[in-house]
């Protein structure tokens, strides 16, 4: 616990449901966290998929946690929680503790106490008090509308993805509050909605796309969008692989493995577009070739000649994976008393160690009402200079941001949007991905979200000159982020342990794939690469049965995984600012995908076969799905969890006769009949809109959800209410871009600047004269070398 970056902060844990997670990775990161329920425990401990007895979802999200059971409607109860809140630096709950104690009462209390109020919709607008399940979050997100194949319905991700894109989210929100109470001295209250996480985190349609996002079409039309281009998955001797063909020199790779066909001879095909409309006589052509190889051998070709490909795995190959096994992601740990399973370990190594599972889930115990702090909490004193409330938190750091793709640019834009001087360190010779554009001489919209509020240098990183100037910058810098294959770093002399002889207080985060440890650290890797070696897209799926894919149109994780390398970053500097002292941080987008898929994982290991692809059908509730209303190509996602909710939704559609029928009156006789129950729901709703249903269904307390599309979310009636959104302006576009300016809603953190992305080296002369201190003549030498590379000209910021 000791060497862990949160060890000495104190949270309060409040939550049930969506959320639940952000206390978990709190935990793992060191920080001291009890968990409150009441007298029967929380709804959680009994959440689906329950096997051995124990609800997985539940062992897996309240893992490394300390636990008291108190009766918050006594009056007893309710002076224990003060106690305990007021020993506390941070309070994550989701209840707004329904028992006469509020948020806003309990930091007046406590001036210095953090409170994250995660919900649904959030604590204002027109669906403040709507119920919200992963599937209701996840269609209204606007992300469902491209999930699924053309011509079908569209389709729900696994379970788990969403509450994950919350519980980060979350974790990220608490930890900048307290460390902007570490820098002002005061606490505040933060407002998570789980919508707005999904909407502009999980992979936005307002925000960084991907390099694939260069040939695909912006018209928004109805239906799936045909995404099985964008990263083909392909038979093989053994079963599938995925291919990324991105830059062109990738795709010059595979020209010539396929013996350099004369048809895709052309030139015009080193652009994304036009293979993109090649498809149809490409892919066929590379499918043929790999016919005759096995998916190691094709993994294994592919990175010899730099063109990234990863086997498609399923849920059980990814328990039995010697990777994960020798990496440490998958461990064997007692999740319950005497029972044992195959559990992704947590996001994140910090000095060469996990931070992860370290003990299971505490068991409720209706005596355990007193808890007492350990006595190894930090000071955590606002400096003396402090800073004042209402201004940006990381004002004074700087951040040398190495990083690339999305990836990259989210991890990057988190420190920049709240008030760092971050410095993108790019070679003109290897431009970032995101700069790839349908237009020539064009800026990608992804480059004006995801680069916004950055500097750019210019700076050739294969000379030597080059690594000293960057030295030297790091002998002032506070965060080095970088997201490259593992070793690269240390290969250019610019990794952890030369860095540090520097600078001590320097924080360095490399991400990638799939890590640093055990056979695959060299594989290449995109986000859609690391789902499908995951078990991901095996299971976001219509059935075991479809040989297609059907999440070709996400980038996932590569958002997650940026914010996870945030959240581990912002947790070192909390360390450093009562330590002193830097971190070598590791992230793998690989184990951020398969923390999310936790339930399915230890499922698996404990009953083999019990975990499939399962569509849009919840196979443990029911009506819960995905069904069609009035109009052309419009869904709404309902999820009846219990037998309450049953009634209800029988009573609004006026069906009361449906209400008791033996079919249906239990969880699991409509489980059993689950065509007449879902029967009984789309013959109401074939009349009626998305919006009808979703308000008529929310109102009887029904979680409900209407299918949006991306330009709906502009219009969205709570969005709207709640400024979701702002107006990004960038010289180089020809209009304005929607963006968020937050995920979450602060009481005195302000909202992000919205400062246009730089040109490549846009700011090369101004960093070189007044951050680096060279003179005229020692820029002009090193620009004449190639070493220094200022934009040109022409370019505008």
């Amino acid at each position: 616990m000791n060497g862990l970056p949160l060890t000495g902060v104190r949270v309060v844990d409040v939550t049930d449901g969506l959320g639940e997670s952000c206390g978990r990775f709190l935990a793992d990161l060191g920080a001291e966290v009890v968990r409150v329920e009441r007298p029967g425990g929380s709804r959680s401990r009994h959440a689906e998929p329950v096997e051995a007895g124990i609800s997985i979802p539940f062992a897996l999200n309240n893992a490394n946690k300390n636990l008291v059971i108190l009766d918050l409607d006594s009056e007893a109860g309710r002076s224990r929680f003060r106690e305990l809140v007021g020993g506390a630096d941070i309070l994550v709950e989701t209840m707004s503790t329904g028992s006469g104690i509020e948020p806003a009462d309990l930091r007046e209390e406590n001036p210095a106490l953090v409170v994250v109020t995660v919900s649904g919709f959030g604590l204002t607008g027109p669906y403040r008090d709507w119920a919200a399940t992963e599937s209701v979050i996840y269609a209204m997100s606007g992300v469902l509308s491209r999930s699924g194949e053309p011509g079908r319905d569209p389709l729900l991700p696994p379970a788990g993805l969403v509450e994950q894109s919350v519980g980060v989210h979350a974790a990220w929100s608490a930890l900048l509050a307290f460390y902007d109470r570490i820098r002002t001295g005061s606490g505040q209250l933060v407002d998570i909605s789980a919508f707005e996480a999904v909407v502009h985190g999980f992979d936005p349609g307002f925000g960084v796309q991907g390099s694939a996002a260069a040939g695909r079409r912006d018209d928004f039309p109805r239906d799936r969008p045909d995404a099985a281009n964008f990263y083909p998955v392909l038979r093989c001797a053994d079963g599938q692989v995925r291919i990324c063909l991105l830059a062109k020199r990738q795709w010059r790779a595979m020209f010539a493995w396929l013996g350099e066909p004369e048809e895709f001879a052309d030139p015009v095909y080193d652009t994304i577009p036009a293979r993109f409309a090649a498809a149809d006589r490409l892919h066929p052509l590379i499918e043929e070739m790999f016919a005759a190889h096995t998916r190691d051998e094709l993994v294994a070709e592919g990175a010899a000649r730099g063109i990234p490909i990863g086997g498609v795995l399923r849920i059980g190959e990814v328990l039995d994976n010697e990777h994960f096994s020798a990496a440490g992601t998958l461990i064997d740990a007692e999740i319950a008393p005497g029972v044992d399973a195959r559990i992704p370990s947590g996001y994140a190594s910090i000095g060469g160690h996990r931070a992860g599972f370290r003990h299971r889930a505490p068991v409720a115990d209706a005596g355990a009402d007193e808890y007492t702090w350990s006595t190894n909490a930090e000071a955590w004193r606002p400096a003396d200079d402090r800073g004042e409330p209402g201004s940006h938190p990381f004002a004074g750091l700087r951040v040398l941001d190495l990083g690339v793709v999305v990836f990259g640019a989210e991890l990057g834009r988190q420190f920049a949007d709240h008030g760092a001087d971050v410095i993108k360190v790019e070679n003109r010779e290897f431009p970032d991905g995101l700069r790839q554009s349908k237009r020539p001489n064009s800026l990608s919209p992804s480059v004006a979200w995801g680069h916004r509020n950055r500097r750019s240098l210019g700076l050739n990183l294969r000379t030597d000159a080059g690594k000293d100037l960057f030295r030297k910058l790091a002998a002032d810098a506070d965060v080095v982020l970088a997201n490259f294959k593992p070793g690269t770093l240390d290969a250019m002399g610019i990794g952890y342990d030369e860095l540090r002889q520097v600078n001590p207080r320097i924080i360095v985060s490399e991400g990638s794939a799939f890590g640093s440890v055990g056979p695959w650290n060299t594989r290449l890797g995109y986000g859609p690469l690391v789902r499908a070696a995951c078990g991901v897209s095996a299971l976001w799926r219509y059935s075991d049965d479809d040989t297609g894919l059907s999440d070709g149109s996400t980038v996932y994780p590569d958002h997650i995984g940026g914010q996870v390398s945030a959240v581990t970053v912002l947790a070192a500097l909390i360390a450093r600012a009562s330590r002193g002292q830097g971190a070598d941080i590791e992230i793998a987008q690989a184990d951020t995908a398969l923390v999310a898929l936790g339930s399915q994982l230890a499922r698996e290991s404990l009953a083999a076969g019990s975990v499939s692809a399962v569509g849009n059908s919840d196979p443990f509730a029911s009506p819960a799905g995905v069904y069609p209303c009035a109009g052309d190509d419009e869904w709404i996602a309902v999820t009846v969890r219990d037998d309450s909710e049953w009634r209800s939704l029988a009573r609004v559609i006026g069906r009361e006769d449906q209400a008791d029928d033996p079919r249906f009156r239990t969880v699991d006789a409509r489980i059993d009949n689950r065509t007449e129950a879902d029967k009984v729901l789309t013959d109401w709703l074939a009349d009626r809109t998305p919006t009808e249903a979703m308000t008529a269904l929310q109102e009887a307390g029904v979680p409900a959800g209407a299918m949006l599309r991306l330009p709906e979310l502009l219009t969205d009636p709570h969005l709207l209410e709640r400024n979701a959104y702002s107006q990004l302006e960038h010289p180089l576009l020809s209009g304005p871009l929607p963006t968020a300016v937050r995920v979450a809603r602060f009481t005195s953190i302000p909202d992000a600047p919205l400062r246009p992305a730089p040109a490549p080296g846009a700011d090369t002369r101004e960093i070189a004269l007044e951050v680096l201190g060279l003179d005229e003549a020692e820029l002009g030498a090193l620009v004449a070398d190639g070493v220094l590379q200022p934009t040109d000209g022409n370019a505008q910021r």
